[in-house]
């Protein structure tokens, strides 16, 4: 099961965080921001930025979460790159995620997962083109956007996020209300989530079919975490969105039960938190704080 290696990378280096590869001509050092005139070279420098993190954020970090709008924008150049850094962070034997938040149905939705997850077959050899080991996906169609992303999982040893409680602050307008029973449409995500994954426990007691739960909305994650013990968390907001370490102990037992992401707060620590030094520098330690920050709060598994 794919969930038991990321799990087990997290129990190797004590650290549940996912590094978050939202890169950006912005984020790049003004001597590759000067190189960078065409989307060929914003597509090569973000992969050379991307690259030399992978290098020194190896031996630290269990996973990378990539997320695909900041490659999108610069067209086929940014996908190469988006392409190119799953594909140097699995080769180093980081756990990867390509944040792409697919949905669709039926036979749309198996498209999307042959791009990501189980591959097309061509001259009778089987290509997946951004092959990752887990993806986000919005579960919000219903289950039939979901199942084909599900049976890939099962036959291709791969895993999925789907959005339950996001970190963005207006996502109680919607996730937030109540059905007639009482439940939120948060918590009925969840149920649905439970479902999809219950062939997929491993052996830790976690699915590989996870849910997205935000750093950023404690009461609502301590509900999901109650109900849903299997239920792996991927969780975005931590840092620059406002997550606090100390707010994620709900998410968490006996230091399992979720990965959490800082994108910002690593890849532009060299502005901020660790200014003067290299970008590369600066990511290892904000990084190293990170894995200090939530070991502190949610604690390391002991067996």
């Amino acid at each position: 099961m794919i969930i038991d290696r990321l799990i087990g990378k997290i129990i190797e280096t004590e650290n549940p965080s996912v590094i978050g590869l939202d890169t950006c001509v912005d984020y790049l050092p003004e001597d590759m921001q000067a190189k960078c005139n065409t989307l060929e070279d914003a597509g090569k420098y973000i992969f050379e930025f991307n690259k030399n993190l992978i290098d020194a954020l190896k031996d630290i970090i269990p996973a990378v979460k990539v997320q695909v709008a900041y490659y999108e924008m610069y067209g086929v150049e940014g996908m190469k790159a988006f392409r190119d850094t799953l594909s140097y962070a699995g080769e180093n034997g980081i756990v990867t995620i390509a944040d792409v938040k697919r949905n669709d149905i039926g036979s749309t939705a198996g498209a999307y997962s042959k791009a990501y997850l189980s591959g097309v077959t061509l001259g009778g050899k089987k290509i997946t083109p951004f092959e990752s080991d887990f993806i986000t996906v919005n579960g919000y169609l219903g289950s039939d956007g979901v199942l084909p992303f599900v049976n890939d999982c099962k036959e291709n040893e791969k895993g999925i996020f789907a959005l339950v409680k996001t970190s963005n602050p207006t996502s109680g307008e919607l996730q937030d209300k109540r059905f007639e029973s009482g439940k939120t449409l948060y918590e009925e995500m969840g149920t649905l989530v439970t479902k999809w994954g219950e062939e997929l426990v491993g052996k830790y007691g976690y699915s590989s079919v996870g849910a997205v739960v935000g750093a950023t909305h404690k009461e609502q994650a301590e509900v999901i975490r109650k109900a849903f013990p299997s239920t792996f968390f991927l969780i975005p907001g931590y840092g620059a969105q406002g997550g606090k370490a100390e707010d994620l102990k709900v998410c968490f037992d006996n230091g399992l039960g979720g990965i959490v992401n800082s994108s910002r707060g690593i890849l532009t620590a060299y502005k901020k938190a660790y200014k003067g030094l290299s970008y590369v520098d600066g990511a290892v330690k904000a990084a190293e704080d990170m894995r200090r920050d939530l070991i502190g709060a949610v604690g390391v598994y002991k067996k």
